[in-house]
């Protein structure tokens, strides 16, 4: 059952972390022209002369891309301090990078300096991908496996709130002005203040307690309290058989984790799933949604309170994700997600191609935006980062996260280089190259990707384990295993197994 102290742990390190992702991701669109003009006017201050254009677009362009840029040195930051700090310690440092970056944004504009901008959009960046990869891993080792997809998905709730309160601030009649657009950006360390001051009193992960400190005293005192009664004898059970298991392998580093036979399917995995999920055309289609609403005749002062409408869809079709997870399972809400992205993708184009020459297009491409937000809500953006923690145990999950994350940001990164050089080049037919991804994506996961709901991590590898083609040993051979004379001679018989 979920407790109190399960949901507010999961509240307080989502809104602290996550929801500062979602919020850094869109605040700069709405005061983009103010910030503009202040990068030039004060270039002019300087120097006497105006910044030519040219200049101004490759620094905007900078400000733009920086925070993706820090989110992938973030990520790769992820297996030594989980590793290093636990998963509640590393949040909590992760919080002075934000509060950081949101007294140098907010104070930018008295310092006259847009590099600092640049430098916090950075700085933003890795606190942004650190978060993105812990709080799925640390709610994911907290949860009860009942209930490990809906607290899984409520990180990704948390960013499409974020993204939605950043478009409301940023609305004209509120922050999104030449006076408010230092407080839009510095108002980010707010959440991070409120996590730096809660989230001590909260326990640490027991697997991390137990497997990695070893200190099972501690890990069934933090069990108790968060599952709320003092019977918690299975769960450190099954915790000391992974242990066991795992005793064998080691913690597993970046390099190891990729050259190691019995993950070779779970890693191909996160990887296709990140790939798919950023590359699938999410940041294009929010950024096209402005010019799509426009060309179907919404009034351009209104088109913002559009853009905060499609926001609002997010966060619902999330919450649902989040309660219908549990039920319908992960393949299908991946399924489902990626289709209904790979459907709306084909019909955009169609709809952008005729809109001149039939009148009711615009309003067609206008549905499709709308379902493929759906689609990506209930699916391609939350399952991805619950999927990490399911399909990898205790002492690869650091490793694998690291390398998830640092794909999703990669990706990220990428199409927001490569997309308006695309758009360019291909015009409405962009989308189609999304369509093709989201199709890959979808008929790699109907044939390799396992249904995980409601198995334990152990059960899941058993699954994975015959998939690498490997053997998975049972208790008696582990105990047989453990007193091979001379300690030594285990290791070699068993290196090619995954447990």
């Amino acid at each position: 059952k979920m407790t109190l102290l399960l949901a507010l742990v999961a509240l307080v390190s989502a809104f602290g972390s996550s929801f500062q992702y979602g919020y850094n991701v869109s605040v700069i669109n709405s005061p983009a022209p103010y910030m503009q003009d202040f990068y030039n006017q004060t270039y002019f201050n300087r120097t006497g002369v105006s910044m030519d254009g040219g200049f101004q677009t490759l620094l905007w362009s900078l400000t733009v891309s920086m925070f993706p840029l820090g989110g992938l040195f973030g990520s790769l930051m992820v297996w030594p301090m989980v590793n290093n700090c636990g998963r509640k310690g590393t949040l909590l440092i992760n919080n002075l990078f934000s509060i950081t970056a949101a007294i140098l944004m907010g104070t930018s504009e008295l310092a006259k300096t847009f590099e600092v901008i640049i430098l916090s959009r950075v700085i933003m960046g890795m606190y942004a991908g650190l978060a993105s990869n812990v709080v799925p891993m640390f709610l994911g080792e907290i949860s009860p496996k009942n209930l490990r997809g809906a607290i899984g998905v409520v990180p990704q709730l948390f960013i499409t709130i974020g993204i939605l309160v950043a478009q409301i601030f940023g609305l004209d009649s509120i922050l999104g002005t030449a006076k408010g657009w230092p407080i839009l950006l510095g108002l980010t360390g707010i959440p991070s203040l409120i996590q730096l001051l809660t989230l001590p009193f909260f326990p640490e992960s027991p697997r991390y307690l137990l497997i990695q400190k070893g200190n099972e005293e501690q890990a069934r005192e933090a069990l108790q309290k968060l599952r709320g009664w003092d019977d918690v004898d299975d769960e450190i059970e099954e915790m000391r058989q992974e242990d066991q298991s795992e005793k064998e392998e080691g913690q597993f580093s970046v390099l190891s984790l990729c050259t190691f036979r019995g993950l070779r399917w779970q890693l191909i995995s996160i990887i296709v799933m990140m790939m798919g999920q950023q590359l699938s055309g999410v940041n294009a289609v929010f950024y096209y949604a402005d010019r799509i609403f426009q060309s179907a005749g919404v009034d351009k002062n209104n088109v913002q309170y559009v853009t905060v409408s499609i926001g609002a869809i997010n966060v619902v079709m999330t919450l649902l994700a989040v309660f219908i997870v549990e039920s319908l399972g992960r393949r299908i809400l991946l399924l489902a997600g990626f289709g209904l992205c790979c459907v709306s993708c084909a019909v955009l184009t169609l709809a952008l191609n005729l809109q001149t020459t039939v009148s009711w297009m615009s309003y067609l491409s206008i549905v499709s935006v709308i379902v493929y937000i759906i689609g990506h809500a209930i699916g391609a953006s939350p399952i991805p980062f619950v999927m990490i923690t399911e399909m990898f145990l205790q002492s690869s999950r650091p490793a694998a996260f690291m390398v998830g994350g640092s794909v999703h940001w990669i990706c990220n990164f990428t199409v927001g280089l490569v997309f308006l050089y695309m758009e360019a080049g291909l015009g409405p037919y962009c989308f189609l190259i999304f369509c093709a991804i989201c199709l890959a994506t979808i008929v790699y996961i109907f044939f390799i990707v396992p249904e995980t709901k409601n198995k334990t991590f152990m059960e899941i590898n058993r699954i994975m384990a015959k998939r690498n083609k490997v053997e998975i040993q049972d208790d008696k051979e582990l105990k047989e295993f453990h007193t091979v004379p001379g300690g030594q001679t285990g290791k070699k018989e068993f290196s090619s197994v995954e447990l």
